[in-house]
């Protein structure tokens, strides 16, 4: 994305992978949730997730080129053996490696390229569309290229978004109903295919003995199990519970109670079980309680101010995370992207001057923090905040109960939750809210019904994890644009509509040099962290990683933390 790539041509095998891992046996991964649909490109439906995205995606279809995860933002070839574009980034020709096959061994074409670019844009999820829309001709050149014309998209980022499309195959997919779910395995071009699928329970795929691309660099010494299978639970004491029996062989914790307390079982005791926290050099994961703005009880940003006020992250951290976790300053926390404690730059004051009120005083000059608390959950100078807060937003206490003043009515509002951790940390909210005469309603509801009312916007507050990149770009404008606010299936869970942001997400996407990446992706930062559209709850250090001893990783880990594509089955059993 920015500078040249850390590897150059003719690499034998990243870093991060071990090319001598032997090939074979079986891996086993459990996953909280269930799905309805094997196709994660469409809306529709809950497709089957591993561990790292879709399994479809994963695993089963491949994309023109291939990420590296020792940087920020580079692609190496896969499905194309080479790739061409210009100093503007104006177009983008892909030149497919003549030997890719799918698994039904027809050749890779170009028409495919160009069927799937036509078919995402049109009927995919709303990133694909979002993306794939600014392309503005694409066409077949020589015996295997596709010219993408990206003229007047301003975007640096296309040619990447379009290396990492899957690509489908034209003459196994029906466009007419590609819109509608279905346990249908899809045709890819990848390592795997699906072998077998149990509705809402399981899903298996395994090796393709054919796979075209089992000697390229970018493969060796991945995709070193001959099945992987992927087996759902509704229940995360019952996700947990099954993996204490060695039911499945990895697992990625994300409670800190059961990470401090919960693994004290035979197999960990006698080492069977590995228990280890990986540093990272991405942001670090955040969880967020989320405002969704479109609800009228939470236009004022003085309310939602005052509300975020009442979480005490220092008596939650030590009396339910075992001091284990950090508070949230930014959205990508505790990294260089980060705009906390850092005085905005001459760039930064720049884009955002045509938005005067979209940044708080504090926040440009950097000394804005969260909330200190004494730690007790009782803290009186934060409730005093917020009551005057909620004061000058129009609201007054009414004996116990805080009311507005011109409806009458009482400020109200529920927070939607799936799951018995995050149904405890929004009760405990609840009883925070209740000091200051606000009515919080916690309703938990099955995976299902949450994911579907999630994706339309049915509800006024969710938690929610957000995992940022080193290199934001058109994931931004999924996640926080004015376009994907009232676009059913973003990510845009607040309903941020703010011209700040978008010009932000626009200067992030047209940088040449690095630092002026940085300084626009601060100051998209800045205008999220001054509007208030979440409360901020928690950060986690690195990731929470416990496997059993049947499989094993390389010595080295990426940039991006561990990867399961790249371990492998021990011989010590």
């Amino acid at each position: 994305m920015h500078g040249e790539p850390a590897l150059p041509s003719g690499f034998f095998h990243f870093n991060y992978a071990n090319p001598d891992a032997p090939k074979g046996g079986r891996l086993v991964q459990g996953i909280l949730g269930t799905f309805d649909s094997l196709n994660p490109f469409i809306i529709k439906g809950l497709a089957a997730q591993g561990v790292r995205g879709s399994v479809i995606g994963s695993y089963v279809t491949e994309s023109l080129m291939q990420r590296g995860y020792d940087e920020p933002f580079t692609l190496y070839g896969l499905l194309a053996q080479s790739v061409e574009t210009d100093a503007a980034r104006s177009y983008v020709t892909f030149t497919l490696n003549p030997a890719a096959r799918f698994s039904d061994g027809k050749p890779v074409t170009p028409e495919d390229v160009l069927f799937t670019w036509k078919l995402l844009r049109d009927k995919g999820r709303p990133n694909h569309r979002l993306y794939y829309s600014k392309v503005t001709k694409a066409e077949a050149v020589g015996a295997n290229g596709v010219r993408f014309d990206l003229t007047g998209s301003n975007d640096r980022e296309l040619p990447l978004i379009l290396g990492l499309m899957s690509v489908l195959p034209k003459h196994a997919i029906n466009s007419d109903t590609f819109e509608e779910t279905s346990f249908e395995p899809m045709i890819g071009s990848g390592p795997y295919v699906v072998s077998e699928v149990r509705p809402g329970q399981s899903v298996t795929v395994k090796r393709n003995p054919d796979y075209w691309g089992s000697d390229l660099s970018v493969n060796r010494g991945m995709w070193n199990f001959d099945e992987i299978k992927f087996d759902y639970y509704r229940d995360a004491n019952a996700h947990f519970e099954a993996f204490k029996k060695g039911l499945y062989d990895l697992r990625v914790e994300t409670d800190s109670l059961r990470w401090a307390s919960g693994y004290d079982f035979p197999a960990v005791r006698d080492e069977r079980v590995l228990r280890k926290t990986v540093t990272t050099g991405l942001p670090k994961p955040s969880f967020f309680f989320i405002f969704n703005t479109r609800q009228p009880v939470f236009d004022d940003i003085r309310m939602r101010e005052a509300v975020s006020l009442l979480y005490d992250f220092s008596w939650t951290n030590k009396n339910l995370f075992f001091g284990l976790y950090a508070p949230v300053t930014s959205y990508f926390e505790g990294s260089e992207l980060s705009s906390h404690g850092k005085p905005a730059d001459a760039y930064e004051r720049t884009l955002l001057a045509p938005f005067p009120q979209a940044v708080r005083p504090d926040v440009l000059a950097g000394t804005w923090s969260p909330p200190q608390t004494d730690g007790s959950g009782r803290d009186r100078a934060t409730l005093r905040r917020a009551l005057d807060l909620l004061t000058a937003a129009g609201y007054e206490l009414r004996g116990a109960n805080m009311i507005n003043r011109v409806t009458g009515k009482p400020l109200a509002f529920q927070i939607m939750v799936s799951g018995r951790d995050d149904e405890r940390l929004a009760l405990l909210f609840a009883e925070a809210a209740k000091r200051a005469g606000i009515a919080v309603n916690v309703r938990s509801v099955d995976a299902v019904q949450y994911d579907r009312r999630r994706v339309s916007y049915d509800f006024d507050m969710i938690l929610f994890r957000w995992d940022q990149s080193l290199s934001p770009g058109n994931e931004q404008n999924f996640y926080f644009s004015s376009g994907a606010a009232d676009a059913e299936g973003t990510r845009n869970y607040m309903g941020v509509k703010n011209p700040a942001i978008d010009a932000a997400i626009a200067a992030m996407l047209n940088a040449e040099k690095r630092e002026d990446f940085v300084s626009a992706v601060r100051a998209e930062d800045r205008a999220l962290v001054s509007g208030f559209y979440t409360i901020p709850l928690f950060s986690v250090p690195g990731q929470w990683v416990a496997h059993w001893t049947r499989v094993e990783q390389p010595k080295t880990t990426s940039l991006y933390g561990y990867l399961p594509e790249t371990w492998w089955r021990s011989a010590v059993q």
